[in-house]
Protein backbone atom coordinates (compact mmCIF):
# COMPACT_ATOMS: atom_id res chain seq x y z
CA UNK A 1 0.00 0.00 0.00
CA UNK A 2 1.24 3.49 -0.78
CA UNK A 3 2.45 5.28 2.32
CA UNK A 4 2.17 8.74 0.79
CA UNK A 5 0.06 10.43 -1.83
CA UNK A 6 1.10 10.04 -5.43
CA UNK A 7 0.97 12.78 -8.05
CA UNK A 8 -0.11 10.18 -10.60
CA UNK A 9 -3.72 9.91 -9.42
CA UNK A 10 -6.12 12.82 -9.09
CA UNK A 11 -9.86 13.20 -8.59
CA UNK A 12 -11.60 16.37 -9.77
CA UNK A 13 -15.20 16.49 -8.57
CA UNK A 14 -18.05 18.69 -7.40
CA UNK A 15 -21.42 20.14 -8.28
CA UNK A 16 -19.89 23.00 -10.27
CA UNK A 17 -20.01 21.00 -13.48
CA UNK A 18 -18.38 23.64 -15.66
CA UNK A 19 -15.37 24.15 -13.39
CA UNK A 20 -14.88 20.39 -13.02
CA UNK A 21 -14.87 19.88 -16.79
CA UNK A 22 -12.53 22.81 -17.42
CA UNK A 23 -10.06 21.76 -14.72
CA UNK A 24 -10.05 18.11 -15.82
CA UNK A 25 -9.45 19.08 -19.45
CA UNK A 26 -6.61 21.36 -18.37
CA UNK A 27 -4.96 18.59 -16.35
CA UNK A 28 -5.35 16.02 -19.11
CA UNK A 29 -3.66 18.34 -21.61
CA UNK A 30 -0.91 19.13 -19.12
CA UNK A 31 -0.24 15.48 -18.26
CA UNK A 32 -0.27 14.23 -21.84
CA UNK A 33 2.09 17.05 -22.79
CA UNK A 34 4.48 16.10 -20.00
CA UNK A 35 4.48 12.38 -20.81
CA UNK A 36 4.27 12.63 -24.60
CA UNK A 37 3.38 9.52 -26.56
CA UNK A 38 0.19 8.42 -28.32
CA UNK A 39 -1.28 5.82 -25.96
CA UNK A 40 -3.41 7.98 -23.68
CA UNK A 41 -6.99 6.83 -23.11
CA UNK A 42 -10.23 8.61 -22.33
CA UNK A 43 -13.03 6.47 -20.91
CA UNK A 44 -16.52 7.98 -20.93
CA UNK A 45 -18.06 7.18 -17.56
CA UNK A 46 -21.49 8.82 -17.72
CA UNK A 47 -23.69 5.73 -17.54
CA UNK A 48 -27.38 4.95 -17.28
CA UNK A 49 -27.41 1.82 -15.15
CA UNK A 50 -25.30 -0.43 -12.95
CA UNK A 51 -24.49 -2.82 -15.79
CA UNK A 52 -22.90 -0.04 -17.82
CA UNK A 53 -21.04 1.14 -14.71
CA UNK A 54 -19.47 -2.30 -14.28
CA UNK A 55 -18.41 -2.27 -17.94
CA UNK A 56 -16.70 1.10 -17.39
CA UNK A 57 -14.93 -0.21 -14.29
CA UNK A 58 -13.67 -3.15 -16.34
CA UNK A 59 -12.44 -0.84 -19.11
CA UNK A 60 -10.62 1.30 -16.56
CA UNK A 61 -8.92 -1.73 -15.05
CA UNK A 62 -7.86 -2.90 -18.53
CA UNK A 63 -6.56 0.56 -19.48
CA UNK A 64 -4.41 0.79 -16.37
CA UNK A 65 -2.89 -2.62 -16.95
CA UNK A 66 -2.22 -2.16 -20.68
CA UNK A 67 1.31 -0.87 -21.21
CA UNK A 68 1.91 1.93 -23.73
CA UNK A 69 2.52 0.40 -27.17
CA UNK A 70 5.34 2.78 -28.01
CA UNK A 71 6.81 2.90 -24.51
CA UNK A 72 6.94 6.05 -22.40
CA UNK A 73 4.06 7.20 -20.21
CA UNK A 74 0.29 6.88 -20.35
CA UNK A 75 -2.60 8.99 -19.04
CA UNK A 76 -6.00 7.42 -18.42
CA UNK A 77 -8.93 9.82 -17.99
CA UNK A 78 -12.14 8.45 -16.48
CA UNK A 79 -14.34 11.30 -17.72
CA UNK A 80 -17.69 12.56 -16.35
CA UNK A 81 -18.11 9.65 -13.94
CA UNK A 82 -21.65 9.71 -12.53
CA UNK A 83 -21.65 6.63 -10.31
CA UNK A 84 -19.59 7.88 -7.36
CA UNK A 85 -22.46 9.69 -5.66
CA UNK A 86 -25.66 8.64 -3.93
CA UNK A 87 -28.01 7.89 -6.82
CA UNK A 88 -29.56 4.52 -7.63
CA UNK A 89 -26.75 3.34 -9.89
CA UNK A 90 -24.01 4.33 -7.45
CA UNK A 91 -25.83 2.67 -4.55
CA UNK A 92 -26.36 -0.69 -6.24
CA UNK A 93 -24.62 -3.61 -4.56
CA UNK A 94 -22.78 -4.60 -7.75
CA UNK A 95 -21.32 -1.13 -8.35
CA UNK A 96 -20.42 -0.67 -4.68
CA UNK A 97 -18.63 -4.02 -4.68
CA UNK A 98 -16.90 -3.31 -8.00
CA UNK A 99 -15.59 0.04 -6.80
CA UNK A 100 -14.38 -1.49 -3.52
CA UNK A 101 -12.40 -4.13 -5.45
CA UNK A 102 -10.95 -1.45 -7.73
CA UNK A 103 -9.95 0.58 -4.68
CA UNK A 104 -7.93 -2.34 -3.33
CA UNK A 105 -6.19 -2.73 -6.68
CA UNK A 106 -5.32 0.96 -6.81
CA UNK A 107 -3.67 0.71 -3.40
CA UNK A 108 -1.22 -1.88 -4.75
CA UNK A 109 -0.84 -0.39 -8.21
CA UNK A 110 2.58 0.69 -9.47
CA UNK A 111 2.15 4.19 -10.84
CA UNK A 112 5.38 4.24 -12.79
CA UNK A 113 4.70 5.93 -16.17
CA UNK A 114 0.92 5.74 -15.62
CA UNK A 115 -1.39 8.51 -14.44
CA UNK A 116 -5.10 8.31 -13.65
CA UNK A 117 -7.40 11.32 -13.81
CA UNK A 118 -11.00 10.95 -12.65
CA UNK A 119 -13.57 13.70 -13.19
CA UNK A 120 -16.98 13.36 -11.55
CA UNK A 121 -19.96 15.31 -10.27
CA UNK A 122 -21.10 15.03 -6.69
CA UNK A 123 -19.35 12.19 -4.85
CA UNK A 124 -20.25 10.32 -1.70
CA UNK A 125 -17.32 10.92 0.64
CA UNK A 126 -18.48 8.15 2.97
CA UNK A 127 -17.73 5.40 0.48
CA UNK A 128 -14.59 3.29 0.37
CA UNK A 129 -13.67 4.30 -3.17
CA UNK A 130 -13.61 8.02 -2.40
CA UNK A 131 -11.67 7.49 0.83
CA UNK A 132 -9.09 5.45 -1.07
CA UNK A 133 -8.68 8.09 -3.76
CA UNK A 134 -8.34 10.77 -1.09
CA UNK A 135 -5.54 8.79 0.56
CA UNK A 136 -3.70 7.92 -2.62
CA UNK A 137 -3.73 11.26 -4.44
CA UNK A 138 -4.99 14.84 -4.42
CA UNK A 139 -8.71 15.60 -4.60
CA UNK A 140 -9.90 18.89 -6.07
CA UNK A 141 -13.49 19.83 -5.28
CA UNK A 142 -15.49 22.55 -7.01
CA UNK A 143 -18.62 23.43 -5.06
CA UNK A 144 -21.60 24.96 -6.81
CA UNK A 145 -22.73 28.44 -5.93
CA UNK A 146 -25.34 28.45 -3.19
CA UNK A 147 -27.99 30.91 -2.07
CA UNK A 148 -26.58 30.41 1.43
CA UNK A 149 -23.35 32.08 0.28
CA UNK A 150 -23.54 35.85 0.69
CA UNK A 151 -21.17 36.38 -2.21
CA UNK A 152 -22.69 33.99 -4.75
CA UNK A 153 -23.93 36.85 -6.94
CA UNK A 154 -20.51 38.52 -6.81
CA UNK A 155 -18.81 35.30 -7.86
CA UNK A 156 -21.30 34.82 -10.66
CA UNK A 157 -20.77 38.39 -11.88
CA UNK A 158 -16.99 37.94 -11.86
CA UNK A 159 -17.33 34.70 -13.85
CA UNK A 160 -19.70 36.34 -16.33
CA UNK A 161 -17.46 39.38 -16.87
CA UNK A 162 -14.45 37.12 -17.40
CA UNK A 163 -16.32 34.99 -19.95
CA UNK A 164 -17.55 38.11 -21.76
CA UNK A 165 -14.10 39.70 -21.86
CA UNK A 166 -12.64 36.53 -23.32
CA UNK A 167 -14.99 37.13 -26.24
CA UNK A 168 -13.83 40.77 -26.52
CA UNK A 169 -17.17 42.15 -25.39
CA UNK A 170 -18.44 44.31 -22.50
CA UNK A 171 -21.69 44.36 -20.54
CA UNK A 172 -23.58 47.14 -18.78
CA UNK A 173 -24.27 46.88 -15.02
CA UNK A 174 -28.07 46.45 -15.37
CA UNK A 175 -27.53 43.77 -18.03
CA UNK A 176 -25.02 41.95 -15.83
CA UNK A 177 -27.40 41.95 -12.89
CA UNK A 178 -30.25 40.55 -14.98
CA UNK A 179 -27.95 37.94 -16.53
CA UNK A 180 -26.91 36.65 -13.11
CA UNK A 181 -30.53 36.49 -11.92
CA UNK A 182 -31.58 34.54 -15.00
CA UNK A 183 -28.65 32.10 -14.99
CA UNK A 184 -28.81 31.67 -11.22
CA UNK A 185 -26.47 29.28 -9.45
CA UNK A 186 -25.64 27.22 -12.53
CA UNK A 187 -22.17 28.14 -13.83
CA UNK A 188 -22.64 26.12 -17.00
CA UNK A 189 -25.90 27.87 -17.84
CA UNK A 190 -24.18 31.20 -17.17
CA UNK A 191 -21.48 30.28 -19.68
CA UNK A 192 -24.11 29.20 -22.21
CA UNK A 193 -26.06 32.44 -21.79
CA UNK A 194 -22.89 34.50 -22.29
CA UNK A 195 -22.20 32.59 -25.51
CA UNK A 196 -25.75 33.27 -26.73
CA UNK A 197 -25.52 36.96 -25.90
CA UNK A 198 -22.20 37.45 -27.65
CA UNK A 199 -23.55 35.78 -30.79
CA UNK A 200 -26.79 37.77 -30.56
CA UNK A 201 -25.17 41.22 -30.46
CA UNK A 202 -22.93 40.37 -33.40
CA UNK A 203 -20.43 43.14 -34.14
CA UNK A 204 -21.64 45.35 -31.28
CA UNK A 205 -19.15 45.57 -28.46
CA UNK A 206 -21.46 45.93 -25.45
CA UNK A 207 -24.31 43.82 -24.10
CA UNK A 208 -27.29 45.84 -22.85
CA UNK A 209 -30.27 44.95 -20.65
CA UNK A 210 -32.57 44.60 -23.67
CA UNK A 211 -30.27 41.93 -25.10
CA UNK A 212 -30.45 39.87 -21.91
CA UNK A 213 -34.24 40.06 -21.69
CA UNK A 214 -34.49 39.13 -25.37
CA UNK A 215 -32.45 35.92 -25.42
CA UNK A 216 -31.62 34.65 -21.92
CA UNK A 217 -33.59 31.86 -20.24
CA UNK A 218 -34.71 31.71 -16.62
CA UNK A 219 -33.00 29.05 -14.52
CA UNK A 220 -34.50 27.21 -11.55
CA UNK A 221 -32.91 29.77 -9.25
CA UNK A 222 -34.49 32.62 -11.18
CA UNK A 223 -37.84 30.88 -10.86
CA UNK A 224 -37.24 30.60 -7.12
CA UNK A 225 -36.81 34.38 -6.99
CA UNK A 226 -39.86 34.94 -9.18
CA UNK A 227 -42.47 34.36 -6.46
CA UNK A 228 -40.85 36.83 -4.07
CA UNK A 229 -40.25 39.35 -6.85
CA UNK A 230 -43.90 39.25 -7.89
CA UNK A 231 -44.87 39.90 -4.27
CA UNK A 232 -42.38 42.76 -4.03
CA UNK A 233 -43.71 44.27 -7.26
CA UNK A 234 -47.31 44.03 -5.99
CA UNK A 235 -48.23 42.29 -9.22
CA UNK A 236 -51.14 40.08 -8.18
CA UNK A 237 -51.79 38.26 -11.49
CA UNK A 238 -48.09 37.38 -11.82
CA UNK A 239 -47.90 36.45 -8.13
CA UNK A 240 -50.81 34.00 -8.34
CA UNK A 241 -49.40 32.52 -11.54
CA UNK A 242 -46.00 31.98 -9.91
CA UNK A 243 -47.68 30.49 -6.84
CA UNK A 244 -49.57 27.99 -9.01
CA UNK A 245 -46.29 27.00 -10.70
CA UNK A 246 -44.53 26.54 -7.37
CA UNK A 247 -47.41 24.53 -5.92
CA UNK A 248 -47.30 22.26 -8.95
CA UNK A 249 -43.58 21.74 -8.33
CA UNK A 250 -44.33 20.55 -4.79
CA UNK A 251 -46.19 17.60 -6.32
CA UNK A 252 -43.17 16.63 -8.41
CA UNK A 253 -40.31 17.42 -6.03
CA UNK A 254 -40.32 15.81 -2.59
CA UNK A 255 -37.92 18.47 -1.29
CA UNK A 256 -40.51 21.21 -1.88
CA UNK A 257 -43.59 21.90 0.24
CA UNK A 258 -46.21 24.54 0.91
CA UNK A 259 -44.59 25.43 4.22
CA UNK A 260 -41.25 25.83 2.43
CA UNK A 261 -42.85 28.29 0.00
CA UNK A 262 -44.26 30.21 2.94
CA UNK A 263 -40.85 30.47 4.63
CA UNK A 264 -39.41 31.83 1.39
CA UNK A 265 -42.12 34.51 1.28
CA UNK A 266 -41.49 35.37 4.94
CA UNK A 267 -37.81 35.82 4.15
CA UNK A 268 -38.69 38.18 1.30
CA UNK A 269 -40.99 40.34 3.41
CA UNK A 270 -38.48 40.41 6.27
CA UNK A 271 -35.74 41.57 3.87
CA UNK A 272 -38.01 44.31 2.54
CA UNK A 273 -38.94 45.45 6.04
CA UNK A 274 -35.33 45.65 7.18
CA UNK A 275 -34.30 47.40 3.99
CA UNK A 276 -37.16 49.87 4.40
CA UNK A 277 -35.78 50.84 7.79
CA UNK A 278 -32.24 51.14 6.42
CA UNK A 279 -33.51 53.55 3.76
CA UNK A 280 -35.47 55.54 6.37
CA UNK A 281 -32.35 55.86 8.52
CA UNK A 282 -30.41 57.14 5.51
CA UNK A 283 -27.91 54.28 5.57
CA UNK A 284 -28.92 53.14 2.08
CA UNK A 285 -29.96 55.33 -0.83
CA UNK A 286 -31.71 54.32 -4.03
CA UNK A 287 -29.29 53.27 -6.77
CA UNK A 288 -29.34 51.13 -9.90
CA UNK A 289 -25.64 50.30 -9.52
CA UNK A 290 -25.13 47.02 -7.66
CA UNK A 291 -21.54 47.79 -6.69
CA UNK A 292 -22.57 51.17 -5.30
CA UNK A 293 -25.31 49.47 -3.30
CA UNK A 294 -22.81 47.00 -1.82
CA UNK A 295 -20.47 49.82 -0.83
CA UNK A 296 -23.36 51.45 1.07
CA UNK A 297 -23.95 48.26 3.03
CA UNK A 298 -20.35 48.35 4.23
CA UNK A 299 -21.08 51.64 6.00
CA UNK A 300 -24.22 50.49 7.78
CA UNK A 301 -23.57 50.56 11.59
CA UNK A 302 -23.79 46.95 12.73
CA UNK A 303 -24.44 48.11 16.30
CA UNK A 304 -27.82 49.48 15.19
CA UNK A 305 -28.99 46.17 13.73
CA UNK A 306 -30.34 42.96 15.28
CA UNK A 307 -27.59 40.75 16.68
CA UNK A 308 -29.35 37.49 15.78
CA UNK A 309 -28.00 36.32 12.44
CA UNK A 310 -31.31 35.47 10.77
CA UNK A 311 -32.67 38.96 11.50
CA UNK A 312 -29.65 41.01 10.46
CA UNK A 313 -29.73 42.32 6.87
CA UNK A 314 -25.93 42.33 6.81
CA UNK A 315 -25.94 38.51 6.91
CA UNK A 316 -28.27 38.32 3.90
CA UNK A 317 -27.13 38.09 0.33
CA UNK A 318 -26.41 41.67 -0.85
CA UNK A 319 -27.98 40.79 -4.17
CA UNK A 320 -31.26 39.76 -2.53
CA UNK A 321 -31.38 43.15 -0.80
CA UNK A 322 -30.41 44.94 -4.01
CA UNK A 323 -33.28 43.30 -5.90
CA UNK A 324 -35.67 44.40 -3.14
CA UNK A 325 -34.50 48.03 -3.12
CA UNK A 326 -36.93 49.37 -5.76
CA UNK A 327 -39.72 47.18 -4.36
CA UNK A 328 -39.76 48.68 -0.86
CA UNK A 329 -41.19 51.88 -2.36
CA UNK A 330 -44.34 49.95 -3.19
CA UNK A 331 -45.13 49.21 0.47
CA UNK A 332 -45.34 51.35 3.58
CA UNK A 333 -43.66 50.18 6.78
CA UNK A 334 -47.06 49.50 8.38
CA UNK A 335 -48.08 47.36 5.40
CA UNK A 336 -44.93 45.25 5.71
CA UNK A 337 -45.51 44.82 9.45
CA UNK A 338 -49.09 43.71 8.76
CA UNK A 339 -47.76 41.36 6.06
CA UNK A 340 -45.54 39.62 8.62
CA UNK A 341 -48.58 39.20 10.88
CA UNK A 342 -50.60 37.81 7.96
CA UNK A 343 -47.85 35.31 7.17
CA UNK A 344 -47.67 34.25 10.83
CA UNK A 345 -51.38 33.46 10.81
CA UNK A 346 -50.94 31.69 7.48
CA UNK A 347 -48.22 29.55 9.03
CA UNK A 348 -50.50 28.59 11.92
CA UNK A 349 -53.32 27.66 9.55
CA UNK A 350 -51.04 25.55 7.35
CA UNK A 351 -49.74 23.61 10.33
CA UNK A 352 -52.80 23.21 12.54
CA UNK A 353 -55.89 23.38 10.32
CA UNK A 354 -57.32 21.01 7.75
CA UNK A 355 -57.94 23.79 5.26
CA UNK A 356 -56.75 23.52 1.68
CA UNK A 357 -53.11 24.68 1.71
CA UNK A 358 -53.34 26.27 -1.73
CA UNK A 359 -56.32 28.36 -0.67
CA UNK A 360 -54.62 29.40 2.58
CA UNK A 361 -51.54 30.64 0.71
CA UNK A 362 -53.59 32.39 -1.96
CA UNK A 363 -55.67 34.24 0.62
CA UNK A 364 -52.58 35.41 2.50
CA UNK A 365 -50.85 36.73 -0.62
CA UNK A 366 -53.97 38.49 -1.91
CA UNK A 367 -54.42 40.12 1.50
CA UNK A 368 -50.82 41.42 1.47
CA UNK A 369 -50.78 42.72 -2.10
CA UNK A 370 -54.27 44.23 -2.08
CA UNK A 371 -53.99 46.03 1.27
CA UNK A 372 -54.71 49.76 1.23
CA UNK A 373 -51.60 51.42 -0.15
CA UNK A 374 -50.07 54.09 2.00
CA UNK A 375 -47.69 56.55 0.35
Amino acid sequence: MASAKTNALLLVCGEDDLSVKQRAKELFQQWTGELGGMDHETIEANVGNSGDALIVIGRLREALLTLPFFGGGKVVWLRDCNFLGEDRTASSAAVTSGLAELAEELKEFSWQNVRLLISAGKVDKRKVFYKTLDKLGPVETFSAWSLDDKDWADRAQIAAREAIRKRNKEISSPALGELVVRAGLNARQLENEVEKLCLYIGSRGKIELADVTAVCCHSKTAKAFALGDALGDRDLPRLLKRLDEELWETKLDKDKSEIGLLYGIIGKVRAMLLLKEMVREGWVKDTSDYNHFKSQLENVPASQLPTEKKFSPLTMSPYVLYKALPQVKKYSTSELVRAMDTLLRCNQRLVSSGLDKTLVLQQALVQIVCADRVT
